[in-house]
């Protein structure tokens, strides 16, 4: 039906409240179903009113009404009961990478990490926060002088405690690339559980979304264009008028993405590879060469995407998903807190570490096309999923709940620590109108 038919307006249900909100055009995902972003710059009490109108007519079973408040993303009106938060949000009741996480954690002994992790952790790779959230206020100190991705986690933990009442936890995060504990269960010592964006075959770190996930959620609207929302509305081409070749851009990160160039160069009609940016084999930029910087929009154009680690997982595989191409992805150690839910030859192909048989997969890609078209629509649909804003909130939340349970002490605010404030917002009204349960151990 194209974009320019649907137009939705969300406004206070009340007349005597008024509020901005700030709607775009819908989002028009090319299957016949549109996104719609809102963003809030004020709550309001009464409720809110959506409409769904094509031309002048209600669409949808529109209207629809929320009677509850609505409150704007800066405003710092906790749910105190998390069931029902939860609830709200529609939590999936297991996360099966959070429960294999934890396997080796039945209980988590804070004096040993206190002991145990400054020392072991922060000399080597410098990139570990030690966090305290005590009454939903949130704590931290820096270990280390590479911890400057910590306004990443700030950022979500400070937007988790606004919605919901965090449970009391101290615990340590990787702020760092790289997965850090990698001793087995039954090392003597064990393995500490220390937290992570991602994950790895050889590693024992308990995984969260990474930081470029996130920041993306908590960005929607707010200047990025890249958020993993706006990409489902930027696919490119319908499937039959895409490039037939396989797309790859990217930095020197591993050696592996300059195999890809060379593999481009000898066979032009397949693949198309480049390195945008060279930092670790600066010395083959003159052989290579180095490709212009293209805008993400524009991978979609090609019919296949070519998913290499770079440094560690690459954190460009969600979005890749969230298009309309066929994801090609190299076997990797390195895992995101969704992979999990994903399986080769369904929702991607699967190509070997070292590349051999990438040709080969594309030129599969390219004799059975309706068969790579039904891979990458399974992979689309599965990313939509997972992938949800929702989801991230509850995901976040789940892991703090179940180390909370694990934690044979309490935890504390430990020398150096500083409070981490919520953002002031003096520029829109934040009357906090849920009700409080009656605590009988206050």
């Amino acid at each position: 039906p194209g974009r320019t038919q649907f137009k939705v307006v969300i406004k206070a249900l009340s007349p005597k409240e008024v509020t901005r909100i700030y709607t775009p055009r819908p989002l028009d995902r090319n299957d016949g179903t549109f996104l719609m972003r809102y963003r809030m710059y004020g709550s309001v009490t009464k409720g809110l009113k959506i409409e769904i109108l094509y031309g002048d007519r209600h669409v949808a079973q529109s209207p629809y009404i929320l009677k509850e408040p609505v409150y704007h993303e800066y405003c710092d009106c906790p749910e105190e009961d998390p069931e029902v938060w939860q609830d709200i949000m529609s939590c999936p009741s297991q996360e099966p990478q959070i429960t294999e996480d934890f396997v080796s954690f039945p209980t988590i002994d804070l004096q040993r990490m206190l002991k145990e992790i400054p020392a072991k952790f922060s000399q080597t790779r410098g990139a570990i926060v030690h966090y305290t959230i005590l009454d939903n206020h949130i704590y931290r100190r820096s270990l280390g002088k590479y911890t400057d991705f910590k306004m990443f986690s700030d950022e979500m933990f400070l937007s988790l405690a606004r919605k919901v009442h965090l449970p009391d936890v101290e615990f340590y995060l990787n702020v760092g690339d790289w997965p850090v504990e990698n001793r087995k269960a039954n090392d003597t010592p064990g393995p500490v559980p220390v937290i992570s964006w991602c994950g790895s075959l050889d590693s024992r770190d308990i995984v969260l979304p990474t930081y470029d996930v996130t920041h993306s959620t908590l960005e929607t609207l707010r200047g990025v264009t890249n958020d993993l929302l706006s990409i489902q509305g930027n696919t490119g081409p319908f499937w039959e008028n895409k490039t037939e070749r396989a797309l790859f851009r990217g930095r020197d990160s591993r050696e592996e993405r300059l195999r890809l160039v060379k593999l481009s160069k000898e066979n032009p009609e397949l693949l198309d590879a480049g390195i945008t940016g060279y930092f670790f084999f600066r010395e083959k930029e003159k052989e290579l060469g180095k490709a212009q910087l293209m805008g993400f929009f524009d991978f979609f154009k090609y019919k296949y995407q070519v998913n290499v680690d770079g440094t560690v997982a690459a954190y460009r595989f969600p979005y890749l998903l969230l298009g309309d191409s066929l994801v090609l992805k190299q076997d990797s150690q390195y895992y995101e807190h969704f992979y999990i839910g994903l399986k080769p030859w369904k929702h991607y192909v699967p190509v070997k570490r070292n590349l051999e048989d990438l040709l080969e997969k594309i030129k599969w890609a390219k004799e059975n096309d309706e068969e790579a078209r039904k891979i990458a629509k399974e992979g689309q649909s599965m990313a939509r999923e997972l992938l949800q804003p929702h989801r991230f909130y509850c995901y976040y939340y789940k892991v703090l709940q179940k180390y909370a349970k694990r934690q044979a002490s309490k935890p504390e605010i430990r020398d150096g620590m500083e409070l981490v404030p919520q953002p002031d917002d003096r520029d829109s009204v934040c009357s906090c109108h849920r009700k409080k349960p009656l605590r009988e151990d206050l």
